[in-house]
């Protein structure tokens, strides 16, 4: 699995051509709900000042997500959009801030942060909630901080986001412990499919 990175912290990330110019930077990540990972990248001129473009940035052109930037070949892979498109586009594939419901109907929480796979991927891998106290047991916290698998299914409508209840069992505090749970489940089920 390639490194996972938040997506909060895209947000002004540089998009760099594999030549060495950079000619945008990172605005929104906007995500495919159904295809469970990042459709495109609204963008801002080169400058952290600057406005946003009428441009954005399709996944298939993205040539690899690093930790410091987003390579692409060269700068036609930015496309010329309408900035109504750009708009429409980004409140449809939002999910930070969205309520989350289990499939069978409880609330958990709230979307803080989305974390992706990087590289070639741009999978959407997991969810940071501010999940209610009955999701973490024993909190004394009102609202507590944690990953959640994204699970096989994902449903987005308007501001809700639905998982699969049994992603529940799987919720860590950290990244670390968030990933070595996953993965213990993704070995287990290798195992009982030899």
């Amino acid at each position: 699995m390639n490194e996972l990175t938040a997506v909060r912290s895209l947000a002004t990330l540089p998009v760099v051509t594999l030549g060495g110019d950079a000619v945008a930077h990172v605005k929104d990540t906007v995500f495919d709900p159904s295809a469970g990972r990042i459709a495109s990248f609204t963008l801002t001129g080169r400058t952290l000042l600057s406005r946003p473009l009428p441009r954005d940035l399709p996944w298939p052109a993205v040539h690899c997500l690093g930790r410091d930037a987003v390579m692409v070949r060269d700068a036609g892979a930015l496309c010329d959009l309408p900035l109504s498109a750009v708009r429409r586009d980004t409140a449809r594939g939002r999910l930070l801030g969205a309520q989350v419901l289990t499939d069978e109907g409880e609330t958990v929480g709230t979307v803080l942060d989305v974390l992706v796979e990087g590289g070639t991927s741009g999978r959407l891998v997991a969810f940071r909630l501010a999940a209610h106290r009955e999701l973490v047991h024993g909190s004394r916290h009102r609202r507590h901080r944690v990953y959640v698998p994204r699970g096989e299914a994902l449903s987005v409508s308007g501001r809700t986001l639905v998982i699969p209840a049994h992603a529940t069992a799987y919720v860590s505090d950290d990244v670390p412990a968030f990933t070595a749970r996953v993965g213990a489940r993704h070995d287990r089920g290798r195992g009982a499919a030899r």
